[in-house]
C-alpha cells in the first residue's frame, strides 16, 4: 500500500483548522462537511489534518450481569456505548478511513493527562499502532503551532498510564458503588432507583454535608452594639464601640447611657500605611473562582467559555495549576497585541514603557504555566468577551507596582468609653489601576481633625444583634476548597461540582446540601466510611501524580485500588438491607419534597409536579382536581425542581427553585404571567405560555377515573386502572 500523507490528529474540530492553517504552505483545503478534514502540503509534502470531538473512547463492562464489584471493562467505541454519543461515529469512521494510507502519525491533541488518552487510544485502537510523534503546545497561535511542529518530541508514556490509571479508577470506584447502592435499595424496597457516587463526588459531597450540618446545628447567640453618628464639620460619620460586641444587655445599655449625649473628645488619630502585592497570574481553580465571582457563571460554564478563547488562540490552556508564566514568551510581543483594542491602550502603552517582570506564585504545573492572554484577537461573543476581559486585566495587573493604601482611625473618648471612627483611602493605586474595576476599593475619607478636638453627638442606636451561622460555600468558594484538600483535579473540579447538582444533592448559588444529599453523606459516612473518606480519595491522586512521574507502575496501583474497592464492597454487601432502608427512606422524602411545591390559592388542595405520559412534558397540577379544581401552570422542561417554601409577593403561588443542567440556577413562581416575570416574556412568548398554562389546566382534570373519581399523575397509570373496572365488570 503506497503510504500518501502525514496524518495530524487534533482533539477538537477548531484545534484541527488551527493547526491546519498554521502549518499550511498555502491555504488548508477543507474536506467533507459533518465529519470534515483538512489537507495541505508543507516543504512539498501531503498533511491531513483530521479532530476527534473529545474521547472517541469510553471504558465499558466486558461481561454482562448487574453485580459490584466490577472490574471486567473495556474501552469501546463512545458511539456504540452511549446513544447520546452518537454523533461521535462520523468523526471516528473519518478517522478509520485516513489511517488506512497514512505513513507519520503526529498527535496534537491537547497537552494533558486526558489529551494523551484521547490521542494514544485512537492511535491504539483506530489505527493499530503503539507511537506517534507529538506536538505540544499551551496556545493555538500561529507561532506556537508552527514551534511546536519543529520541535516534534515522543508521546509522554508516563503521562498516558497516568490518564489511563485516572479513568479505570473512576469506572471501578463509580460503578461498584453505584451499582452497590442500587442495589440495596432494590433488595430493601423492591423499587429501581438509580444513586451515584464517585471516587472524589463522594468526600466532596460528604465535606459540603458537614458544613450543611454546622449551619442547622448553629444556635444564635444575641449581642449588642452601639453606634454613633458624629459631627466632623460638615460631615456626618458612624463611629462604633472599640471593644465591640456587647454580650451583656445591662452592660450595653449602661455604656449606652453614658454616651448617647456625648461630647466625643478626639484622645488620638492612627494613622498605618498598607503595602498589597499584584496578584498572582491565573491558574484553573482561581480563574473559575473569579469567573463565577464576578459574572456568575458555573465553574462547568466557565471552564467552557475558556476553552473556547482557547480554541480561538486568544488565550493559554485553561487547565493549569500553574501560577508562573513561561519565562520564554514575548511579554512586549503580547501587550502590544493587545494594545491594538482601543480599551486596552492606554495601559498597555505604560506597561510597554516599563521593565516586565510578573509578580508570580508558588503552585507550578509540569504540563503547562498560568493561563495568560496571547495577545492575538478576533470577534467573539458577549460572555467570551466578559471572561477575555477579566483575564487581560490580571495578566496586566501581575506586572503591576504594589498597592498602597491608608487606613486611619479617629481615636474618640466619650466619657471614658472609646469609640473610633475609621477611614481608608487610595494613596498609590499600583497593579489596582491596571486591574480595573475587578479591583474596586472601597474609600472612606476623613475629614483634617486635631487632636483633643470637641465633637458633637448627632444621634446613638443601641442595636440588638445574633451571630450568624457560617456562610454557605459559594461555586467559587468550594472549587478553592476543593484544591486546598487535594480533592480533585485541574481539569475535573468543575465537573464533579455539577454532578452533584444534577443529581439533586446540592442546590443554590449559595451552595445547600438537600435532604437527599445530606441523607447520602449520613449513610456512606455510617456504613462505609472510606466512601467520604478525603484521605483515601487524595492518596489515589497521589498515586496517580507518582505513575506520572515515573515512580509507579499503573498495574500495581490498580491492583491496590482493586483490593481496597473488594474490601468495601463486602463489607457493604453485609449491611445491605440497613443501608437500603434508609437510603429508601431518603429517596421518598426527597421525592415528596420535590413534588409537593405549596398550597393551591383556589381550593386550598396540594400543588404538586406532574408528568404528561404522552409528551413527556411536567406541569403543576391540584389535589383538588378530583372536586373540580382547574388550576395548573406549565414548567420548565429541565432541571431539578424543588420547594422554596416560599410565597411570591405578586401573584401569591408558591416559589421554586429550579437547577437546569450545566447552566446557573434560578428561582420562580408558579404562575407564567406574573408581574415578576414582565421582562422574561415578549406577547408571543406570553400568549403561548398562557395556552400551555389552560392546557395543564385541562390535564389535571381528565387525568381522573370516570368510575370512582380517583385522580392519576400520568395517562398510563389511569389507563391501567380503568381497565382493572372493566375486568370486575366482566366478572
Amino acid at each position: 500500500m503506497k503510504l500518501t500523507h502525514t496524518l495530524i490528529i487534533c482533539e477538537k474540530p477548531t484545534a484541527a483548522k488551527a493547526v491546519a492553517e498554521a502549518l499550511a504552505d498555502d491555504e488548508p483545503k477543507k474536506v467533507g462537511e459533518k465529519a470534515f478534514y483538512y489537507e495541505f502540503k508543507k516543504d512539498g509534502k501531503k498533511f491531513v489534518v483530521v479532530p476527534a470531538v473529545g474521547h472517541l473512547f469510553t471504558l465499558k463492562q466486558s461481561d454482562k450481569g448487574w453485580y459490584y464489584p466490577v472490574f471486567n471493562v473495556e474501552w469501546v467505541p463512545s458511539f456504540k456505548a452511549n446513544k447520546f454519543a452518537s454523533f461521535s461515529e462520523p468523526y471516528y469512521r473519518n478517522i478509520e478511513e485516513l489511517a488506512k494510507d497514512s505513513g507519520d502519525v503526529i498527535i496534537a491533541t491537547d497537552y494533558d493527562d486526558e489529551g494523551e488518552v484521547i490521542g494514544y487510544n485512537i492511535l491504539k485502537l483506530i489505527l493499530g499502532r503503539k507511537d506517534a510523534l507529538r506536538m505540544k503546545f499551551s496556545t493555538m497561535t500561529k507561532e506556537e503551532l508552527l514551534d511546536s511542529y519543529e520541535h516534534l518530541t515522543k508521546l509522554n508514556k508516563n503521562l498516558i498510564e497516568s490518564g489511563l490509571a485516572r479513568h479505570y479508577l473512576d469506572f471501578y470506584w463509580g460503578i461498584s458503588l453505584t451499582r452497590a447502592l442500587t442495589l440495596a435499595i432494590k433488595a430493601s424496597a423492591k423499587r429501581f432507583r438509580i444513586l451515584s457516587t464517585g471516587r472524589v463526588q463522594g468526600p466532596v459531597l460528604h465535606m459540603l454535608s458537614k458544613h450543611e450540618k454546622k449551619i442547622k446545628a448553629f444556635k444564635p447567640e444575641p449581642f449588642w452594639e452601639i453606634a454613633l453618628d458624629v459631627r466632623i464639620g460638615k460631615q456626618i460619620l458612624p463611629a462604633l464601640y472599640a471593644k465591640g460586641k456587647l454580650w451583656n444587655k445591662g452592660e450595653a445599655e449602661k455604656i449606652f447611657g453614658k454616651v448617647k449625649s456625648g461630647p466625643a473628645i478626639v484622645k488620638n488619630i492612627e494613622t498605618k500605611l498598607m503595602t498589597q502585592k499584584p496578584p498572582k497570574p491565573y491558574n484553573t481553580t482561581a480563574l473559575l473562582a473569579d469567573i463565577y465571582r464576578y459574572f456568575g457563571y458555573s465553574p462547568q460554564q466557565g471552564l467552557s467559555i475558556a476553552e473556547s478563547l482557547y480554541q480561538a488562540g486568544l488565550i493559554s490552556y485553561p487547565r493549569t495549576s500553574s501560577e508562573k508564566l513561561p519565562k520564554d514568551i514575548n511579554y512586549k510581543k503580547i501587550i502590544t497585541g493587545i494594545s491594538k483594542i482601543k480599551s486596552y491602550e492606554k495601559d498597555a502603552k505604560f506597561l510597554l514603557s516599563r521593565d516586565l517582570k510578573p509578580e508570580e506564585g508558588s503552585k507550578t504545573d509540569s504540563a503547562h504555566p498560568a493561563v495568560y492572554p496571547t495577545g492575538v484577537y478576533k470577534k467573539i461573543g458577549g460572555k467570551q468577551q466578559k471572561v477575555y476581559d477579566l483575564i487581560v486585566r490580571r495578566f496586566f495587573a501581575v506586572f503591576g507596582d504594589p498597592a498602597k493604601r491608608e487606613s486611619q482611625k479617629i481615636v474618640l473618648d466619650i466619657n471614658n468609653e472609646i469609640f473610633c471612627i475609621s477611614g481608608k483611602k487610595t494613596v498609590e493605586a499600583g497593579w489596582t489601576a491596571l486591574y480595573g474595576k475587578y479591583a474596586q476599593r472601597e474609600e472612606i475619607l476623613l475629614p483634617d481633625i486635631k487632636q483633643g478636638s470637641k465633637l458633637t453627638v448627632k444621634k446613638a442606636n443601641m442595636l440588638d444583634k445574633e451571630t450568624q451561622p457560617p456562610a454557605r460555600f459559594s461555586q467559587g468558594s468550594v472549587l478553592k476548597e476543593m484544591e486546598a484538600r487535594g480533592l480533585g483535579t485541574k481539569a475535573t473540579r468543575a465537573q464533579i461540582l455539577q454532578i452533584l447538582y444534577n443529581r439533586g444533592y446540592i442546590i443554590g448559588r449559595s451552595i445547600e446540601v438537600t435532604e437527599l444529599g445530606t441523607q447520602l453523606a449520613n449513610i456512606l459516612e455510617k456504613y462505609t466510611p472510606d466512601v467520604v473518606s478525603e484521605k483515601l480519595t487524595k492518596s489515589m491522586e497521589e498515586m496517580t501524580d507518582k505513575i506520572e512521574a515515573g515512580k509507579a507502575k499503573r498495574e500495581d496501583v490498580m491492583e491496590e485500588v482493586k483490593k481496597r474497592i473488594i474490601v468495601i464492597s463486602e463489607d457493604f454487601r453485609k449491611k445491605e438491607l440497613k443501608i437500603g432502608e434508609e437510603l429508601t427512606k431518603a429517596v421518598i422524602a426527597t421525592q415528596d419534597k420535590q413534588s409537593i411545591l405549596g398550597k393551591c390559592n383556589s381550593c386550598g388542595g396540594t400543588l404538586k409536579v406532574m408528568k404528561n405520559w404522552r409528551t413527556g412534558k411536567r406541569f403543576v397540577g391540584c389535589s383538588g382536581y378530583k372536586k373540580g379544581c382547574r388550576t395548573g401552570f406549565p414548567l420548565p422542561r429541565e432541571g431539578v425542581i424543588m420547594s422554596t417554601d416560599n410565597i411570591c409577593p405578586e401573584c401569591k403561588t408558591p416559589m421554586i427553585h429550579v437547577q437546569p443542567a450545566g447552566k446557573r440556577p434560578f428561582r420562580m413562581c408558579l404562575d407564567p404571567t406574573c408581574k415578576t416575570k414582565a421582562d422574561w416574556l415578549d406577547k408571543a412568548r406570553l400568549k403561548k405560555v398562557q395556552q400551555e398554562s389552560r392546557a395543564s389546566s385541562k390535564l389535571a382534570e381528565q387525568l381522573k377515573c370516570s368510575e370512582c373519581q380517583k385522580s392519576f399523575k400520568s395517562k398510563r397509570a389511569l389507563t391501567l386502572h380503568m381497565k382493572m373496572h372493566s375486568a370486575k365488570a366482566k366478572v
